[in-house]
């Protein structure tokens, strides 16, 4: 006979105090703001509040898509969110196999320090370093290009480029904090497992293959999960800082566009709509994703 849900709480009624302060947290900051969303809604100024300014249906999202700038915003939010996860993700991974199986352990922790170390270093700080190093005037990476008698490069002008810069650098940065996850998950795989492997005869790389991986893929499949849930929303600080004229047509992407049109012209409404759009497109992404895994594989969400 199933308990009571009410009486499944009052037996662990100290387990679930807990998680009020997360509950409480996650109704103010994530649950009440939804309240603003009608504003996409409307044709809100805020001389009449939310409540006070007309509603106006779906004007805002039509005239978005009938927008000459709408197929290019969504195309390169669309590349730039796919090369950023297709790049990005088997890092950390891969990073965490190869340090497992690395043999000296004191250079595993020189190497785990100066990969975690970029993670540190902030966004906009990343930005500058990243166009003082590409400058076609002082940056080194110019200033080799011309010790082999080649020009100077404008990286940062060149839409070619723009996209391979702004995913290796993230990968530079993030790669070896994203991989602590993948270490947690390797420390619980028995020594003795690859003691029976070597016995056996099994290669290094057999071991990793047959033993680690098997291990964490439970966890890299719900990391791709939220992976996919945040697709759309590619950090905006990021993107903006390493945006000129000469590489806006694929630097230009919904969380740039919606900020220039939100604060810098001030139409709250229009840039709602793009944002929830945005949102809705996540969260059909991420149900997606989790339902797909759900039918192929134990792992998923919920």
């Amino acid at each position: 006979m199933k308990k009571p849900l009410l009486l499944k709480i009052l037996q662990s009624k100290e387990l679930y105090l807990f998680c009020v302060p997360g509950i409480i947290i996650t109704l103010i900051f994530h649950y009440w703001p939804l309240y603003g969303a009608q504003i996409a809604f409307r044709a809100y100024t805020a001389r009449r509040g939310i409540w006070g300014s007309p509603w106006v249906g779906w004007e805002h999202f039509i005239r978005f898509f009938n927008s000459p700038n709408a197929a290019l915003i969504i195309w390169n939010t669309l590349v730039l969110s796919i090369y950023s996860l297709a790049a990005g993700f088997p890092m950390p991974i891969i990073l965490a196999l190869l340090l497992n199986s690395f043999r000296h352990k004191h250079y595993t922790k020189v190497i785990q320090t100066v990969t975690y170390a970029p993670n540190f270093i902030s966004t906009v700080v990343m930005c500058g370093m990243i166009i003082l190093y590409l400058s076609p005037r002082v940056g080194m990476v110019n200033k080799l290009i011309g010790f082999f008698g080649a020009g100077p490069v404008n990286f940062m002008g060149e839409q070619a480029m723009w996209r391979h810069i702004y995913v290796w650098t993230g990968i530079w940065q993030g790669m070896g904090w994203s991989s602590v996850v993948y270490f947690a998950a390797l420390s619980g795989v028995s020594p003795e497992l690859h003691e029976a492997a070597m016995v056996d005869g099994a290669t290094k790389f057999q071991r990793i293959i047959h033993i680690d991986l098997p291990t964490i893929i439970p966890v890299a499949v719900m990391l791709l999960i939220l992976s996919f849930g945040s697709m759309f929303s590619i950090g905006f600080e990021k993107v903006y800082a390493l945006q000129n004229p000469l590489n806006l047509g694929v630097s230009e992407i919904i969380s740039t566009y919606v900020y220039k049109i939100g604060i810098l012209n001030a139409d709250q409404s229009y840039s709602s709509a793009i944002g929830l759009f945005n949102s809705a497109v996540n969260a059909i992404l991420l149900i997606t994703v989790n339902t797909v895994s759900r039918k192929l594989s134990d792992n998923a969400l919920w």
